[in-house]
């Protein structure tokens, strides 16, 4: 389960929706080991594609970096799909190396009414996808 603080969710969200019709990425981090999403950080889409995201290279590595620093680890990994329903697509599940993540999909299709507002969250390990419950606190 994912319990995260209304303040990170609506920062999140805010994210997807300024970056529309790209997609948005970031995380965020927490306590190494505490499973507490506290620190919002949004990152860029290289990519700047409405279909597809990957974090900047050197952006992700000064923000880990940083997390290292600070004792934290990526909590959530977020991104947003555009057009599509907030599921994992199989470059998404590829692409995920952080088991202990919870890696949040916001779906902004409603922004073009081609659906609606989904925020999920799912574990992805070793390929297995496995969507959890999410509680806003």
């Amino acid at each position: 389960m994912l319990n995260v603080p209304q303040e990170i969710y609506d920062a999140i969200v805010a994210h997807a929706r300024k970056d529309h019709p790209d997609e948005a990425c970031g995380i965020v981090a927490g306590p190494e080991g505490s499973d507490r999403p506290e620190r919002f950080v949004p990152m860029t889409n290289a990519e700047r594609s409405p279909t597809f995201y990957s974090l900047d290279p050197a952006e992700q590595f000064k923000v880990w970096r940083e997390m290292d620093d600070r004792d934290e680890e990526a909590v959530i990994i977020y991104h947003s799909h555009t057009s599509t329903e907030a599921h994992p697509s199989r470059t998404d599940i590829s692409y995920a190396s952080e088991p202990n993540a919870h890696y949040v999909l916001v779906s902004t299709r409603d922004t073009d009414k081609l659906g609606e507002f989904q925020f999920r969250s799912f574990r992805i390990v070793d390929g297995a996808v496995t969507e959890e419950p999410v509680t806003i606190i």
